[in-house]
This record gives structure tokens, C-alpha cells and sequence, in this order.
């Protein structure tokens, strides 16, 4: 498997640092009680975007400044900008935005100049930032904003089935008992303050003092509308104008509402946006397969037995079955030179997964594992279709899964690169207010 550090990176010195806790925080381990819920952390560790900023005079003008983030070409960019007129706001206000799949590298391959510029006046992760293990959507969003692995805020995968109830998860499922831990729009809310949210997941479903009104998922929403709809809330009264606020884009190459990154009223704002991405992507191909079938002289993997094929393969065999003699005897046939592309797959008990990815401690999680390298498949049979595209969802220690940190604002040092960090650790992270 790849290594975690890219060749070029260095230690470095920065104002926003990005650290876990002394030790680690990580809450109990989801047990067999569906309604069980984390601990909450102490509001030192929970309101990170809290303490990112301090209460200074805000152009709300600058509120379009996040919109410059959206991959616009040189040619697309307007010359004008909504006009707000100078605010002093009761409280800090920080944006934090997503590009769904933006992997690592792809602002270098087109020209963006607003994110260059963004780059150049803002804090980066220099090589990317690390996406917790599955390196999926709704995993990694969640993981965001919790600063929790997937094992210990319960969505473990995009679909899954809980082997308890029988009940099944889908990227439609609002219900509390599948998500866990405490999300920071319910910190924000559950100290007095107001947050909004558009699109993010997990936030469809009302928790805690959570009971802002929030729209349910639909990818047909322009993108222009959701930007809209965040500036408009920099219309209202002060003290109703939200702390906290989310922004989801599902796709990286569309191009949102574009302003001048050199609008003065822009450049001088006292504002911060902290924009991410949940994983990267990596092109595969046909000839990148395995398939389960190709096992029956070692092992019959029945589809019923399979909860998710690839990347990530999950298995949950019948009670009556050996998991280790399950994992013996898939690996032996992997292992035959008998088995098509068998090298590029391993099988795991979740327990003997590498402790890197902290994925074992929840009864959600299927007691099989299979981890396959960068870029093949698996499915249960050859059908024979031939078919070249993209994936994630592999070991986040591949460098094509690493997504983007940047941000951007006062207590964000200017034209910084950083190491790259777990996106866990941004729930953790502080600023050095004297520097």
C-alpha cells in the first residue's frame, strides 16, 4: 500500500495548526445498541470554527468572495459584485464549502485563477488533504464535521445494512440513530448560536437544539440557487445572520457565480472560508478486475454474503460460518497465481485491518474486509462489459484519494503550505490568536 507522506512535503511552521487531541479522543465503540450515541467533546474541541475567527468589522459584500472558490476560468469572470454595504456583525461568521470528488492535483491541470488566488493570499495543504477510510461521500463528510472516524459516528459506508434490526442505509436516510456524534452545526446550535446548512450530509435530520429549516437533497438545485441562497442570509438583521454555514457542490468541474478575486472590498474583508473536498478519484478499466466467482475451486462467496463489491469489499457470511476459515480460503485462492488480477486483493478479518485505518470498532461494519490496490475492481462475476472510468472509496493512504484544504482569512497566514492532515483533524484544530 502507498505511504501516507508524499516525498516532497516538509515540516513547517504555520498560524492555523491542525493537530489531534493529546491523546486522541475517540469515543466508545458502537455497540449492538442502535440508539447508543457518543459522548459529547467539551466545547474546547467542538467549536473550532468558533475560535477560527474574531468578531471584526465584516463586508458583507465579501460574503460573495467564497462564490470565487468554484473553478472559474480567466474568461469567465465577472467584473462586478453584489453591493452590500459595511456590517459590523454581533458575531463571527465562518463558511465552510465542499467540492464533492475535487481530488488533488485538479486545479493544476485547468486554469483557476480564483483558486490560485486563494492559494496565494491563504493556508494550504501542500499535498492534499487526507480522507478517513472509506474514502467515500457520505463517510467523509460526516467525518468533517464531527471530527469522528466512520467506525465511531456509525455511517460506515454510502449503503449499508445494520445486521441487527435488518434495517438498510442509503444516501436518503435522515434518521437520527444512524448518525452519531455531535456534527458542528448542532454545537454551534446547542450554545445559542445559529447555523445553516445546504446540502451537507447528515444535516437533513432535526437533533439536539438542531431545528434550522433544511432542504432534503436534490442534485437538480443550480448551483447558482445555492449560492444565492447562502449571500441572501447576509440580508438579514445581525443577529440573525447564521455563525456557521455549509455549502455542497457534487460535482468539481461546474462553474459557480464568479466575482474579481482583486475586488478591494473582497481582498480587505475580515472573513474565513475553509474550503474541502471528501476524497479523490482514480481512473480505472475493464482490465482491472476481480472476480469473486473466479474463487469456487477454494470458496463459494454467494451475492447474498456481499454488502459492497469495490473498492471496498464487505462480507457478512452466515453465523454458521468460520470467519477466519472464510479469510484463509478467499486469500489462498488470491494468492494461487489461479485467480485474475487475485495479487491486487486482500482479505482481512476487521480486526487485523491495519490500525492506520480505524475501521473495526462498530458492529455496522461487516466482520470481512477486502482491500484492493489503486485502481481495480471487484465483482462477483466477468459479464463481459468493457467499460473505463473513475473510483474511490480505496486506502486513503493513496495519494489519488488526497482531496484539497485551503483557507482563507485573518487568522489564515498568507501564501502558507502545510502538511498534510486526516480531514478528522480539522474538528481539532485552533489558532494562534497572538501571532
Amino acid at each position: 500500500m502507498a505511504n501516507y507522506d508524499h516525498p516532497r512535503e516538509k515540516k513547517t511552521s504555520f498560524r492555523f495548526r491542525i493537530h489531534p487531541p493529546n491523546p486522541p479522543f475517540y469515543p466508545p465503540p458502537l455497540t449492538k445498541n442502535p440508539s447508543s450515541k457518543p459522548p459529547r467533546k467539551p466545547v474546547t474541541t467542538t467549536l473550532l470554527f468558533v475560535c477560527l475567527v474574531t468578531s471584526t468589522c465584516f463586508s458583507l459584500s465579501a460574503a460573495v468572495a467564497f462564490a470565487f472558490l468554484f473553478f472559474s476560468a480567466a474568461d469567465s469572470l465577472s467584473t462586478t459584485s453584489v453591493s452590500r454595504s459595511l456590517l459590523k456583525l454581533k458575531h463571527p461568521v465562518v463558511l465552510l464549502i465542499s467540492s464533492d470528488g475535487f481530488r488533488f492535483g485538479y486545479q493544476f491541470k485547468t486554469d483557476t485563477p480564483n483558486i490560485d488566488w486563494l492559494i496565494q493570499n491563504g493556508t494550504e495543504a501542500e499535498h492534499g488533504l487526507i480522507p478517513v477510510f472509506p474514502t467515500l461521500t457520505f463517510p467523509n463528510h460526516y467525518s468533517i464535521v464531527t471530527g469522528l472516524y466512520p467506525a465511531y459516528h456509525g455511517v460506515i459506508n454510502n449503503k449499508f445494512s445494520d445486521p441487527v434490526t435488518g434495517e438498510k442505509f442509503n444516501m436518503g436516510s435522515h434518521e437520527p440513530k444512524w448518525w452519531l456524534g455531535e456534527p458542528l452545526w448542532e454545537t454551534v446550535a446547542n450554545h445559542g448560536l445559529k447555523a445553516s446548512t445546504y446540502f451537507w450530509p447528515g444535516s437533513e435530520l432535526h437533533n439536539g437544539s438542531w431545528d434550522f429549516p433544511c432542504m432534503f437533497y436534490n442534485e437538480f438545485v443550480p448551483f447558482d440557487d445555492r449560492v444565492d441562497t447562502v449571500l441572501n442570509y447576509f440580508d438579514l438583521p445581525s443577529d440573525e445572520i447564521p455563525s456557521f454555514m455549509t455549502l455542497y457542490f457534487q460535482d468539481p468541474d461546474h462553474q459557480g457565480h464568479q466575482v474579481g478575486p482583486d475586488d478591494k472590498q473582497i481582498t480587505e474583508a475580515d472573513v474565513h472560508m475553509i474550503m474541502v473536498g471528501d476524497h479523490g478519484m482514480v481512473g480505472t478499466c475493464d482490465k482491472k478486475m476481480i472476480f469473486l466467482d473466479d474463487l469456487v475451486n477454494w470458496i463459494d462467496i454467494p451475492t447474498e454474503w456481499v454488502q459492497s463489491y469495490t473498492p471496498l469489499l464487505a462480507i457478512r457470511p452466515p453465523a454458521n460460518y468460520s470467519l477466519a476459515d472464510v479469510v484463509d480460503k478467499m486469500n489462498e485462492g488470491l494468492k494461487s497465481g489461479k485467480v485474475n488480477n487475485g495479487e491486487y486483493l486482500k482479505v482481512y478479518l476487521k480486526e487485523d485491518l491495519p490500525s492506520r485505518l480505524h475501521y473495526s470498532d462498530s458492529y455496522r461494519i461487516p466482520p470481512i474486509i477486502g482491500l484492493v490496490e489503486e485502481g481495480f475492481k471487484v465483482e462477483q462475476k466477468n459479464s463481459k462489459i468493457q467499460e473505463c472510468g473513475g473510483a474511490h472509496g480505496y486506502d486513503n493512504a493513496f495519494f489519488s484519494m488526497r482531496t484539497i484544504f485551503i483557507g482563507h482569512g485573518p487568522e489564515f497566514a498568507v501564501g502558507k503550505k502545510i502538511p498534510s492532515f486526516e480531514n478528522v483533524h480539522i474538528q481539532f484544530g485552533y489558532c494562534d490568536f497572538g501571532h
